[in-house]
């Protein structure tokens, strides 16, 4: 089987994971905790996976907040994108733009406390 699974590099993995849990539901499919209380955890928002970490200079991964922005969007498909906008804002997130509708979706982006950008949205029917 192929796929493909984003890696987020943050800042204070730990309170990441308790984020992503909180604004997606996301449950956790590994975790590893290092003695500096640094996590290595791989988490799931119903069956789509991705993974995060603390940012490694020495490795050249580095989070949004040493770059200054991201370099990556995420998608993040749902049946109700209103309702998981409306819980990634209360659980932190900041709105880039609303949810509305433009070019076939049901689409808006927020920004993670850890400066991920994520469009929530879902195509609409034809």
């Amino acid at each position: 089987m192929t796929s493909i699974a984003p890696w987020l590099s943050v800042r204070n993995s730990a309170r990441a994971v308790d984020f992503y849990k909180s604004a997606f539901g996301a449950l956790e499919a590994f975790r590893l905790e290092g003695p500096d209380g640094s996590v290595v955890a791989r988490l799931s928002v119903d069956g789509a996976e991705f993974w995060l970490s603390d940012e490694s200079p020495d490795h050249g991964n580095f989070s949004p907040e040493s770059l200054g922005g991201a370099t990556v969007r995420i998608i993040l498909t749902v049946d109700d994108p209103d309702a998981v906008f409306l819980r990634a804002r209360k659980a932190g997130a900041k709105e880039v733009y609303p949810v509305g509708e433009e070019h076939g979706w049901r689409l808006g982006r927020v920004v993670d406390p850890f400066g991920h950008h994520w469009e929530i949205g879902r195509e609409l029917a034809a």
